[in-house]
């Protein structure tokens, strides 16, 4: 300890601390604190179905069913459905079995269902006029979202609909009123993201009265992707028919000897959306089960016998949830309730991707569009790197490195089957779809290995990442490894990218030292060091250069749009060098300086003008000028660990997690982005942060529970404590780790899986250690 100050402890930089009231309370079965609901409202992105943790079927309402594109041009409205679902929308259009959880942008949507009664419709209408089409009206009081559980009533109907699912399965329920007309319509036409041509083919096989097969395949952001499925009813149907919606082709060789349109077992095309009536009583339940397979529809089959053999739908859907529990129990913590809500809610969406990706008997289709089998690993896919890697993936080392490690070889299995000898940039379903820029899947393996994951081929690993960086085909990467940065006159991204390549650079210098290829160590780590050729001294932030060496003019530090940067301003962009925070702040004029730098960042006033441009940015997710909402910034709280004035890494994190995480269903100030959102809050409350990952130390701050333990897969448990909690008392007074004083403002990842303990006592007193 060296200086102490008094301070109100309610504000920091200006900006207000609200007071909680915290119970002493634990609980076996957190699954009851998980508010699926939370972030599905405006910028969040999420969805409230039913699914497993990491599970390949992700079973949930879509609100509507808008194009990506209108009058032939890009539908921003159509981002509000990256999820399928919009909480203020006021009708459901079916229930579909693939989403992506906070995203932004989006595919899937695939195999939509609905259930009906009275006349039949194929077209599901608009939500402008009501029962223009098979949607339906519904009622937030008639809904009801769980962990591995969805039930909404559908008012247009008087039919209940419930969801649960397994790994591979969504397992569906629906209870009709008393009718001669029930129908469950099954359309493939209908995705996220969706537009007229995306649709490249889709199959429908009908097997008998109760079994349905086929597949889909489509065009979008993964631009080859083929599901199959299995379809099980729970009652015969009596008849069944579709409609096929494709204009008219060419040539259609002969089938028009046959009407295909009615109780026809064999249906091809684009466009089509297929039925099955039923003859219910009042209060009657027709279940109906529905696999995917990447590889074959006898794969869907598989999947669906060997995971839900039967019709018990509250079994299966207490399965689901003890699987949750199972899970969420891996940190058990004394909180307020709301504060348990969010803690467990962000559990839950860091644990729903990336997402399984083969059979059960481990066969997958891979980015070579042939048939592959993992052996000895669960493949995974819906790799949103860029996101990700900065908190999600070294979270899943602390609690999941067992599953991680299996993400990492499913990472270099889709390096062995790229023809252009790359990792994921951002991957999902056999396809790479080149989101977003870095290749962060380097930060992934290294933090696996340097955290002592030795399931992994590591010199393959390292094999991999140098291949994937040295391609000098891909995003700039030419310009950068011959100029040492990438001019913005030749790539419109070229200072933020710059900024992730080296980075990524010095992730793969690491895992060279680790190796002992000092050669490969020596090229990287000097790469790692070109974020230097983008800073401009005269302003003190990182700016455009163009081919001729020369600054960009026109230069706007809090710009979005022009600027060199990707959903980005300069002023954040400026702090990334997680690698590096000490030359940081040493080329920004010192430790005083940047931390009165970074003050500003938290406090100035950042007008809608500046990025207006952005999709991904919105008012919700800023602080001053502080973007919590989207990620490149999301460690620069942590940044006043390496000034003079540590103590306000503390408060600051403790305001972020007041101002941008609540229990309502507008309650991400941003896209949750597959977890990384969720990620930065379990870590940030349980204090501590992976600013590099890559290192093995954890930025520490101020915990935001009373306490937390962690349950480690090695068998150990590591105590989080804390002494004079509450929202009043947010700066760290001294620390011990296993009763033992501890003066240091990092801890590493050895200590926490040795076990132990780590007791912080807090107070309204800021302090330097």
């Amino acid at each position: 300890m060296e200086k102490r100050y008094s301070i109100s402890p309610l504000v920091i930089a200006g900006l207000l601390i609200a007071p909680a009231i915290h119970a002493q309370t634990k609980s076996a079965n957190p699954v009851q604190y998980v508010r699926p609901i939370i972030g599905t409202q405006r910028m969040g992105h999420t969805y409230p179905g039913a699914t497993v943790p990491f599970g390949m079927v992700q079973l949930s309402p879509d609100t509507d069913t808008i194009s990506y594109e209108k009058n032939g041009r890009y539908n921003p409205d159509v981002y509000k459905y990256c999820a399928g679902y919009q909480y203020d929308d006021k009708s459901i259009v079916g229930f579909s079995h693939t989403h992506f959880s906070g995203t932004g942008h989006s595919d899937l949507g695939d195999f939509l269902v609905m259930p009906t009664v009275g006349p039949l419709k194929l077209n599901p209408g608009v939500d402008s006029i009501p029962r223009s089409g098979f949607r339906s009206a519904f009622s937030h009081a008639n809904e009801t979202a769980e962990a591995a559980y969805y039930k909404v009533k559908l008012d247009d109907y008087n039919i209940t609909a419930e969801l649960t699912a397994t790994n591979r399965v969504g397992f569906h329920q629906y209870t009709f009123p008393k009718s001669d007309s029930a129908h469950i319509i099954l359309d493939l036409m209908s995705g996220i993201y969706n537009y007229d041509d995306k649709n490249v083919w889709t199959f429908l096989r009908i097997e008998n009265d109760t079994l349905v097969t086929g597949y889909r395949q489509t065009n979008g952001w993964g631009r080859t992707r083929t599901v199959y499925f299995a379809m099980t009813f729970s009652k015969p149907f009596y008849q069944y028919g579709n409609k096929n919606f494709t204009p008219r082709q060419v040539y259609r060789g002969f089938w028009g000897k046959f009407d295909q349109s009615k109780n026809f077992p064999d249906i091809a095309g684009k466009q089509i959306r297929a039925y099955f009536d039923f003859k219910t009583t009042e209060g009657e339940k027709i279940k109906m089960k529905f696999a995917l397979s990447s590889v074959s529809t006898a794969g869907a089959l598989l999947n669906l016998r060997s995971e839900a053999p039967g019709w018990n739908f509250e079994q299966v859907k207490k399965q689901g949830q003890d699987l949750w529990n199972k899970e969420l129990n891996k940190v058990a913590i004394e909180a307020s309730e709301d504060d348990k809500i969010n803690f467990y809610t962000s559990m839950y969406h860091a644990f729903i991707s990336p997402t399984t990706y083969m059979d059960v008997d481990g066969s997958y289709k891979g980015l070579d569009q042939l048939a592959h089998k993992a052996n000895g690993f669960t493949n995974y896919t819906t790799f949103s790197l860029w996101d990700t890697y900065r908190a999600l993936h070294p979270l899943f080392n602390i609690l999941q490195p067992k599953r991680n490690g299996d993400m990492v070889k499913s990472m270099l299995a889709h390096y062995d089957q790229s023809a252009l000898h790359m990792l994921p940039i951002w991957s999902h379903h056999a396809n790479e779809n080149w989101c977003m820029t870095g290749y962060h899947s380097v930060s992934v393996i290294t933090d696996a290995i340097l955290k002592g994951n030795t399931t992994i081929d590591a010199k393959k690993a390292l094999e991999a990442c140098v291949a994937t960086a040295r391609n000098r085909k891909f995003d700039g990467l030419d310009y950068y490894i011959d100029k040492g940065y990438i001019p913005v006159d030749r790539n419109g991204t070229g200072v933020s990218t710059t900024l992730e390549y080296s980075y990524d650079d010095w992730c793969i210098a690491q895992l060279a030292k680790k190796l002992n290829r000092m050669d490969l160590y020596n090229e990287f780590i000097k790469r790692s060091a070109n974020y230097k050729n983008v800073f401009d001294p005269s302003t003190g932030f990182m700016r455009a250069k163009l081919n001729d060496g020369t600054f960009k003019k026109d230069f706007d530090v809090l710009s979005t749009h022009g600027q060199g940067f990707i959903e980005g301003n300069s002023w954040n962009y400026s702090l990334y060098v997680p690698h590096d925070p000490a030359s940081l702040i040493e080329m920004s004029g010192g430790k005083d300086r940047f931390a009165a730098h970074l003050d500003s960042l938290f406090t100035m006033e950042l007008p809608d003008e500046f990025f207006k441009e952005t999709e991904d940015i919105t008012r919700d997710g800023i602080i001053g000028n502080y973007v919590h909402g989207n990620e490149p910034a999301h460690h620069a709280a942590y940044l006043y660990n390496w000034t003079n004035a540590p103590w306000k890494t503390q408060a600051t994190t403790r305001m972020i997690l007041k101002r941008q995480y609540h229990t309502g269903p507008d309650g991400l100030g941003g896209n949750d982005d597959c977890g990384q959102m969720s990620a930065w809050y379990i870590f940030s409350t349980l204090g501590f942060y992976p600013v590099a990952p890559g290192s093995t130390e954890y930025q520490i701050t101020s915990p935001a529970i009373n306490s937390a333990t962690l349950k480690l897969e090695n068998g150990k448990t590591f105590q989080i404590k804390t002494v004079n909690q509450s929202d009043e008392n947010v700066y760290i007074q001294k620390i011990e780790l296993n009763g033992k004083p501890y003066n240091k403002l990092s801890i590493t990842h050895e200590q926490i899986m040795a076990g132990g303990s780590f007791t912080f006592y807090m107070g309204n007193t800021r302090m330097i250690r």
